[in-house]
């Protein structure tokens, strides 16, 4: 019998999630021949799941950056464990190892996830790159509204895992505190989670973000799963909002004393957290700032054009 957790169901089909699939013989050949006929200076692989195309005999000798994204082992073993059907069905250290080995140089999304990678392969260049971010400051006369929380976020399992438990234990006691207080769902995610308490509403996909996170008084990241790095959590950041979330969701962050992000490991723990920051306000300087100082474009990909010019 497959353990599930509580309050996540399982996708009906064969396979519940898809970390990523490789690219057929057939066309991998045709890609490759592609790529050998212009002549790159290097090859940029996007995710394990694409490094088989470095076996092809006419790449050979082209130096290659894969980027990693994550630490698909970690996920996958995760995902069994809570009772999900995997794709692709096996997926260890050693078979990840292997697959990261074909490339000369590794791109980690955050720290922690790059020393593991240098744990699998020693012999391999490994750079931390994260996503960039670049501030967007609440534009004068946009007023936050001090009881309005925001969500953003597809319909992966995690989200709805994390969504699921916040809304079935945290909810009703915020909602009791403060009876005015709302929930907006920006994305695919309110969609696939059916009917909705009071005070929570679905937006679905937003063209345009930027009024919805500058409206709001605070986001939160109640994610009880997963790895790499949140990039909700910079875009809340990048618009002056401050998160409150689970270890699991701020992990992989530039560690600084001024972290926009109130961590609660509890739901006891959350729900007071999200009740003091809205007390307290403000913020959205220090957000800013953080920001700039650990994720502006030039700083980010720095250590990736230097591995690109040497290639």
């Amino acid at each position: 019998m497959r353990r599930v957790v509580p309050g996540l169901l399982p996708r009906r089909g064969s396979t519940d999630v898809v970390l990523g699939a490789s690219i057929a013989a057939p066309d991998s050949g045709w890609i490759a021949g592609r790529i050998a006929e212009s002549r790159p200076d290097a090859i940029l692989i996007d995710t394990i799941f694409r490094a088989p195309l470095l076996d092809e005999p006419s790449l050979t000798g082209i130096p290659a950056v894969l980027l990693t994204h994550d630490v698909f082992h970690r996920r996958h073993a995760a995902l069994r464990l809570a009772g999900y059907r995997v794709a692709p069905a096996e997926l260890d250290r050693a078979q990840e190892a292997a697959l990261l080995a074909r490339a000369g140089t590794l791109v980690a999304i955050q720290p922690e996830e790059a020393a593991l990678l240098r744990g699998m392969c020693p012999s391999r260049r490994v750079l931390t790159v994260p996503m960039p971010a670049i501030p967007l400051p609440r534009p004068p006369g946009a007023a936050r509204n001090p009881d309005r929380l925001v969500f953003v976020g597809s319909d992966n399992l995690p989200n709805l895992d994390g969504l699921r438990w916040f809304l079935r234990e945290i909810w009703p006691g915020l909602r009791r505190a403060r009876p005015l207080l709302r929930l907006d769902l920006a994305g695919d995610c309110g969609a696939a989670l059916g009917r909705l308490p009071a005070g929570v509403h679905r937006l679905g996909r937003i063209a345009d973000l930027a009024p919805l996170l500058h409206s709001a008084s605070l986001a939160i990241a109640p994610l009880r799963a997963g790895s790499g790095l949140k990039v909700k959590l910079l875009d809340y950041a990048r618009h002056g909002l401050w998160t409150v979330a689970t270890p699991d969701a701020r992990a992989g962050l530039a560690p600084d004393g001024c972290m926009p992000v109130y961590t609660a490991d509890s739901a006891s723990s959350f729900g007071a957290t999200i009740l003091a920051a809205l007390a307290h306000g403000g913020g959205e300087a220090e957000a800013l700032a953080y920001i700039r100082r650990h994720y502006a474009p030039t700083t980010i990909f720095a250590t990736l054009d230097e591995a690109l010019q040497r290639a």
